[in-house]
């Protein structure tokens, strides 16, 4: 499955969410995410993210899809990380 992953957490905690989300999917910017994860991976993301995250204020949002070629990314400026080196 591939999934884009954003995130709104409170200042004290982003730098936890950001090591846990690079461990599963590639960081496009700040506090962006997109990738290709299993079901399981995600799961275990999730789990793992609600362990560091207040619930009451924090916010985790995953859109995902089959495929990446289900999806149309358009880059407008300068792309922070690019998925070229990637093999």
């Amino acid at each position: 499955m591939y999934i884009i992953l954003v995130y709104d957490v409170g200042e004290k905690r982003v730098g936890k969410v950001l090591k846990l989300c690079r461990k599963y999917v590639n960081w496009i910017q700040n506090s962006v995410f997109e990738g290709e994860i299993t079901e399981v991976k995600l799961k275990e993301l999730i789990y793992r993210a609600k362990g560091i995250m207040d619930e009451e204020v924090d916010s985790l949002i995953i859109f995902s899809s089959r495929d990446h070629q289900w999806l149309n990314k358009q880059i407008v400026g300068h792309e922070r990380s690019g998925l070229d080196h990637i093999l």
